[in-house]
Parts: C-alpha cells; sequence; structure tokens
C-alpha cells in the first residue's frame, strides 16, 4: 500500500514508539525501522507508512490499525481483513503482499503489508494527465480482478454466512432497511429507493439457490493503487464477506465514485458495457445491464447510509472527525441520485 496523498495527523509519540515493534513481530525478524508516519487510512482504519532496512535493502511497508470505532457491524476486524488478504494473494488477486498481523499494538490489532508507490485517490486517478493511458485500462483491468476474487476458494475463510435469507437481493434490502432504522432520522428519499429495490427485485438477477463468492465489499476507484499501467492493486478489504458476484461489479458505478466525471458511468474511469462484458467473458457468467441497473441503485441506498452512519459516530462524540461530519452533509447529494435513478416509477432505472 501507500503515502496515497494528504498525510493524516501526525501520530502520537507512543505509537511511534510502538510500531517499529509491531513490524518486527510481523516480519517474525530484527529489522532496523527508519522512518515512521502517519497516513491517510480510510473511515474505520488508521495507516502509517514504515520505512525498514531489511537484509542491507530499504523496504517500504504499510500498517494498517483498527480505528477507534467500527465502521459499522459487518466490518471485519484486522485479523480476518488480514486472513482473507493472504488467500486473495495466494489466488493472484493484486494486492499488496500481506506481512502478518500484530495482535495489541495500544489496544488495537494491526497488520503490516508490503508498500506499492500508486495513486489511490479517486479524484486523482480520474484526472492526472499522468493515467491517462491508465485509465483507458482500468475497466477492463477492474473487470479481470473482480472475476479472480469471485473465484477464490471460500470454505476455509473466516468469514461468517448469513443463513437466515437465502435470495442475495433480498438480504441485501433487509439489511439496508435495519441500517437506515439504526440511523434514527426520516429520510423519504431513501425510504422511496428501498421502495423501488423491492418493487423491482425481480431485475436483480438473483435466485436462491446462487452460490456465494468472496465479495471486496468496496471495489471501486479510491479503493484501488494506479500507476501509469494501470490496476497495481486492490485494497481495503474491510468490508469483505460472502455475496452475491453482483454487489461488487455494480459499486463502482455509483455516482460518488466518478469523482466528478458523471459521464464516465464506471468508476469515472469509462464506461460500463465494456467492463460488463469483459466481467462475463473473465468469470463465465452472464449478467445483464438491467441487473447492474438495480444493484446501481441499491449501492446508491447503501452509500446514503453509510453517510448518515459515519456522522453519527462524529456526532455521538465515539470519534469527533471533521470528515466524518461533511460525510452526514453528503447524504442529501446521494438522495438526490436515488430520485433521479428511480423517477419515473417501475420503469426508470439507471442509463
Amino acid at each position: 500500500m501507500t503515502d496515497v496523498g494528504a498525510t493524516a495527523p501526525a501520530a502520537t509519540a507512543g505509537l511511534d514508539a510502538l510500531l517499529p515493534v509491531a513490524v518486527r513481530r510481523a516480519l517474525g525478524r530484527t529489522v532496523d525501522v527508519v522512518d515512521v508516519r502517519r497516513v491517510g487510512g480510510g473511515a474505520s482504519k488508521q495507516a502509517w507508512a514504515v520505512d525498514v532496512i531489511d537484509a542491507g535493502r530499504l523496504r517500504p511497508l504499510f500498517v494498517r490499525r483498527a480505528g477507534a470505532t467500527g465502521l459499522h457491524a459487518h466490518t471485519l476486524p484486522i485479523a480476518q481483513e488480514h486472513a482473507v488478504i493472504l488467500a486473495a494473494h495466494a489466488a493472484g488477486v493484486p494486492v499488496p503482499r500481506p506481512m502478518g498481523n500484530v495482535v495489541d499494538v495500544d489496544g488495537r490489532d494491526a497488520f503490516v503489508a508490503e508498500r506499492i508507490d500508486a495513486e489511490g485517490l479517486g479524484r486523482r486517478i480520474v484526472r492526472l494527465d499522468t493515467l491517462a493511458v491508465a485509465r483507458e485500462r482500468l475497466p477492463l483491468q477492474m473487470a479481470d480482478a473482480l472475476a479472480a476474487i469471485h473465484r477464490i476458494e471460500v470454505d476455509a475463510l473466516p468469514l461468517g454466512a448469513d443463513k437466515a435469507v437465502s435470495d442475495a437481493s433480498v438480504r441485501v434490502v433487509s439489511r439496508l432497511e435495519q441500517a437506515l432504522d439504526a440511523a434514527r432520522e426520516p429520510h423519504p428519499a431513501i425510504e422511496a429507493g428501498l421502495s423501488w429495490l423491492r418493487r423491482r427485485r425481480a431485475d436483480a438477477g438473483t435466485t436462491p439457490d446462487a452460490p456465494r463468492v468472496l465479495v471486496h465489499g468496496d471495489f471501486r476507484i479510491g479503493n484501488l493503487l494506479v500507476d501509469r499501467d494501470g490496476l497495481r492493486a486492490v485494497i481495503d478489504w474491510e468490508f469483505a464477506h460472502l455475496g452475491h458476484p453482483l454487489e461488487d461489479l455494480a459499486w463502482p458505478l455509483v455516482r460518488a465514485w466518478r469523482f466528478g466525471r458523471d459521464a464516465l458511468r464506471c468508476g469515472g474511469v469509462g464506461h460500463a458495457e465494456a467492463y460488463l462484458e469483459r466481467y462475463n467473458r473473465a468469470s463465465g457468467r452472464s449478467f445483464t445491464a438491467r441487473h447492474l441497473a438495480w444493484w446501481e441503485v441499491a449501492g446508491n441506498v447503501r452509500w446514503a447510509i453509510s453517510c448518515l452512519t459515519q456522522a453519527r459516530r462524529h456526532l455521538e462524540g465515539g470519534e469527533p472527525d471533521v470528515e466524518l461530519a461533511v460525510l452526514g452533509r453528503l447524504a442529501s447529494e446521494v438522495e438526490h441520485e436515488i430520485l433521479a435513478l428511480t423517477q419515473g416509477g417501475d420503469d426508470a432505472g439507471p442509463a
């Protein structure tokens, strides 16, 4: 993983002292730590770039540590996230090489991985002139990476399966309803989106007997490391779970992950048609644009609720953070998108 942009607030002196010990424990040998700096680690985790001298050469590493509070009940603990990344690496998915899990770094678990020199900020990926060629390649590379993720053998993964509901579309809508109820706020636009999803469930492309695959859970621009040649690594696996492939396939289409390049529906870097065709060819599946449309609406409903949930972490004092507060304001933009996608009733849907 990499220091992908603005540096986060400096680490405490105590953690600066503990992280070198944690790195040595993860690697299982003595190395000289020459630099430790806090970097952006996402909304629910902390991250540090750590440079070490290992066997006489400089080695850039990355430490990901649990945050003060979980994003929501379905976020993986650090140890399970590390185990999933190990499985992905073994299966040939492009991920930063995992180096080891560390229990109790000042009261929270962490893991160590290689640090990759590549761009991770979505707003830069979709605009930098130096990444123009990468953007042309990304939709097909993303499709290939997803197909590889969805082929990973899941039996040995430390992921529980929800046995209560077998159909993925029913399970997803039920979970979204529960999450909105937990927000304890009236949001008619989100309710309208949920109603649309229930009425159009036949378009979801799911069946009760569909096998569950490993789902990354947050596969999108912003959770991909990109260089001039395109995709280098898939990062941030904290939402990984057993689910339906369309959950991942449609998530990059959510408008928030286009970072202002709205005409390019696939993550602000390309068109959905080529992306879908490549995924079907690589995976042997036969999903349609209509299936993607249902899951795109579901993705926007999910993101609107997530914005509210993250803002509540700030508002309730559990983790005061202006970024979390701003996400609460963004919920209204996502609500507008939900209405735009579903206007016209049952005949509506994303273009």
